[in-house]
């Protein structure tokens, strides 16, 4: 029995519908996330290019919060690895939708730290940095796991530069030569690709527009999402766990 696309029993087509998901709200919460504080929380490469230039710069405390920036996304992903394996070892069904569910409650409290910001100004800002690198490790760590590292949802230059290869194959002249191995496009993964990168630029522009009419109330219809994308595992599981509790 599946349990939708987030239940431990894989096929592409759900891992691709979970991707696409993903992308689209990691696309919004990146975007929205740069109208709200400034900042790509998703950027994992240039919070670290900017710890070196703030180093040379002799900016410390902004050195010191890319340090930390970074440490949250890893303890975002660290955090999606520990429950994930967790919930294999007893053959949970809700293994990968548990860190979906903590994702959408952080997701809210997002909310209410930017709305804290409005009130009592940049104290707040990087709380809510952290919050956000934290929700895409959180997230990243997901699609990764469960694709085998074959899909990535919280950042597009990886998939740009497959989109890219994949494409230098789709229209590479096949001529004579001594090996006789022929130059083919993988239309699977090209198709993958152009959904997900699809899937992040619908989510930026959905996000941005959100934060920029509406502000932080934009988080609920994107922990929704989330929700909707757990539930069912999530729920089976815990039915389960109370029809066998003493």
């Amino acid at each position: 029995m599946k349990l939708g696309w987030t239940d431990i029993q894989r096929s592409d087509q759900a891992n691709r519908g979970l991707g696409t998901t993903l992308a689209f709200v990691a696309g919004a919460i990146n975007a929205g996330g740069f109208l709200a504080v400034g900042t790509y929380t998703s950027h994992m490469t240039g919070v670290v290019s900017s710890v070196a230039d703030n180093m040379v710069l002799g900016h410390w405390i902004a050195v010191l919060v890319g340090v930390v920036s970074l440490m949250a996304f890893v303890g975002g992903a660290m955090t999606t690895a520990w429950m994930v394996n967790w919930s294999l070892r007893r053959n949970l069904h809700s293994a990968f939708g548990r860190p979906l569910l903590l994702e959408a409650a952080l997701l809210l409290v997002f909310g209410v730290f930017g709305s804290a910001i409005n009130v009592f100004g940049a104290a707040f800002v990087s709380l809510t940095v952290l919050v956000l690198c934290f929700i895409m490790g959180l997230q990243n760590a997901v699609i990764t796991k469960i694709s085998h590292a074959e899909i990535r949802t919280t950042h597009v230059t990886g998939l740009v530069t497959d989109l890219g290869i994949e494409l230098g194959k789709l229209v590479y002249i096949n001529g004579r030569d001594n090996t006789g191995v022929r130059v083919e496009a993988n239309r699977r993964k090209l198709g993958i690709h152009l959904q997900l990168i699809a899937g992040f630029f619908a989510g930026a522009l959905c996000g941005a527009l959100g934060f920029k009419w509406v502000g932080y109330s934009t988080t609920l219809p994107l922990a929704l999402v989330l929700v909707l994308l757990a539930w069912r595992p999530v729920a089976y599981d815990f039915v389960h766990w109370w029809r066998g509790a003493p």
